[in-house]
């Protein structure tokens, strides 16, 4: 066996080994020197592949990123555009409102501006038909005092007193002046009946005058003739003056007061009508509803004989003059020992339908069978066991005082049940 001439490595002596073992050691040397360098490259090439897988996940999650991002943006662009819209058209449907409120002010305003000039239209020509109407009636005065007034100075006429003459147009002047006067109290509202009265006397006073002398010096026209022009003159005055008070006190023409007597008849006739078919209506209703009591209390004496009977004592002796629904359901509760519409049949049959249902129910695929128990077979004594063995018959309990306790409804059904066999047997 040989050994290498190296005796030592880093101090350590090295084993003497031969070539075989030296060849097939640095052969595992080898390998594991390739293992290891193959390990490094897979590690090398995960961690590679690592960092690419990540590196993509992180462009990935860029870009998805981004993409959300974006979606984001347009989503918030889109709200941004959405609410500006809405925005736009609040602003748009309020310039709208304001602008139909403000053209609806100014078409007021023009109403009431014509309104207020039609108004005053009709003011200015009312006044100036009246200012018309006033100055006519005075010239038509003036020409009446004219045409009668020779006819009554004729009449006073004296060649040895002419001064006489001034008498008529004396008369004259106190009608003018009185119907002035009438007007100023017209139009400071005060009393006006005496000035007119006045103006009326002169007016007839010249009136006569102009008959009984136009009789005796001329003819019978020129007579009635003057005392017309005497008496018009002033009446129309008067009619002017009529209007402005019935103006001032809002008095109604004939034609508005027999339209408003034609209203008040129509509508009396109306309420007259009215108040007949209300009358007529409740008497009707009257008259249903005690033939419905009547047909009531028919069926409830016919098909209820002993609570119908009881009621009508119950109801004498309450100081009822008819069976109430108090009296009768108090009546069945005595009778009955229930309200109305129960008794001990209806429970009872009640109670026997609905096992009825139950047992029908029963017999349905899958279902178990239940057996209906009838109330008459069982006993109310519990058995006290079996006869002859454990399978025998039962044997029946003796029935002992206070073995069996009683309901409270069960209890007052005995005394109502002792109280009317009592009845029964006194009557």
């Amino acid at each position: 066996m040989s050994v290498t001439p190296i005796e030592k490595v880093n101090g350590t002596k090295l084993p003497e080994t031969s070539h075989a073992e030296s060849w097939a050691r640095a052969g595992i040397a080898d390998a594991e020197a390739e293992a290891i360098r193959a390990r490094t490259a897979a590690e090398i090439e995960e961690r590679r592949i690592k960092a690419q897988a990540e590196a993509d996940a992180v462009r990935i999650r860029a870009v998805e990123d981004a993409e959300r991002q974006k979606l984001a943006n347009e989503r918030a662009a889109l709200r941004f555009e959405r609410e500006k819209a809405i925005e736009l058209a609040k602003i748009a449907e309020a310039d709208r409102k304001r602008e139909a409120e403000e053209r609806a002010a100014g078409e007021e305003r023009e109403q009431a501006e014509a309104a207020k000039q039609a108004e005053a239209d009709t003011t200015l020509a009312v006044e100036t038909a009246s200012n018309r109407w006033r100055n006519t009636a005075k010239g038509f005065y003036g020409l009446c005092a004219v045409v009668a007034l020779p006819v009554q100075m004729n009449a006073f006429y004296k060649p040895d007193a002419k001064y006489l003459l001034v008498a008529p147009v004396f008369i004259e002047v106190i009608a003018l002046v009185a119907l002035v006067g009438a007007a100023a109290a017209v139009t400071a509202g005060r009393p006006h009946w005496h000035y007119r009265l006045v103006a009326w006397g002169g007016a007839l006073t010249a009136a006569t005058i102009s008959i009984v002398h136009g009789l005796s010096a001329f003819d019978s026209a020129t007579a009635f003739g003057t005392a017309l022009a005497s008496i018009a003159g002033p009446g129309m005055w008067d009619l002017h003056e009529h209007g402005r008070i019935a103006h001032r006190d809002g008095t109604l023409t004939w034609r508005q007061r027999r339209a408003a007597k034609k209203a008040a008849r129509m509508e009396a006739a109306e309420q007259a009508i009215a108040e007949a078919k209300v009358t007529a209506e409740k008497e009707a209703a009257r008259e249903a509803a005690e033939r419905r009591a009547q047909e009531l209390a028919r069926q409830r004496a016919d098909f209820f004989p002993k609570v119908w009977e009881h009621a009508l004592k119950l109801a004498a002796a309450t100081g009822e003059t008819t069976v109430t629904e108090a009296v009768w359901k108090r009546a069945h509760n005595d009778i009955e020992g229930t309200d109305p519409a129960e008794s001990v049949d209806i429970i009872r049959g009640r109670n026997t339908a609905a096992r009825r249902v139950i047992a029908a129910r029963s017999e349905a695929p899958g279902e178990k069978p239940v057996k209906v128990t009838s109330p008459q077979i069982n006993p109310q004594v519990p058995a006290r066991g079996k006869r002859g063995r454990a399978g025998g018959p039962p044997v029946r309990g003796i029935r002992r005082r206070g073995d069996t306790t009683f309901s409270a409804g069960a209890r007052r059904q005995q005394s109502i049940a002792a109280r009317t066999s009592a009845s029964e047997e006194q009557s």
